[in-house]
């Protein structure tokens, strides 16, 4: 099993991947643009418990969300890089920062979503299907990825 690193740019927080995730898209919303103080914000979405928090702490902070669910983002306590984020009351789905990992092009986006909202300077590619805003799963997501979130989705309807 090939297993990821990735950590904060002061180097006092590190985590490791356990597996590769189940999807990555870049997120073109308002609210990304603001969290990121950038373009658009590039999520690597994975099984809560494939992300291992090894060293460093890490701070809470509450945030908002376009659904209006809970939205937790974890940051490095010392220089506030954003690590990982948790929408919802569960943790079963870790939201990785891509540009936290060692190597953030390990996984590129494979959809645009919310690109209503993009830059008009920023231009995407093509061959990368976009969204004008979120993307239906089952059309966008591939199958094993999907086999991968239902049972996230079967271990939260029986918990």
């Amino acid at each position: 099993m090939t297993e990821y690193y990735g950590g904060c740019s002061c180097g006092g927080v590190r985590y490791k991947l356990l597996d590769k995730p189940m999807f990555t898209h870049a997120c073109h919303c308002h609210l990304c643009q603001q969290a990121t103080g950038s373009a658009f914000i590039i999520h690597n979405i994975i099984e809560g418990c494939n992300f291992v928090h090894e060293k460093g702490e890490l701070a809470e902070f509450e945030g908002p969300s376009g659904s209006g669910r809970k939205h937790v983002v974890k940051r490095c306590r010392k220089c506030g890089d954003p690590i990982v984020s948790y929408f919802g009351e569960t943790q079963d789905t870790a939201i990785i920062k891509a540009g936290s990992l060692d190597d953030p092009n390990e996984f590129p986006p494979q959809a645009h979503i919310f690109v209503n909202k993009k830059l008009d300077w920023v231009k995407c590619p093509d061959s990368i299907p976009q969204y004008q805003e979120f993307y239906d799963f089952k059309e966008a997501w591939p199958a094993d990825s999907m086999k991968r979130r239902l049972v996230i989705l079967g271990k939260q309807a029986t918990a």
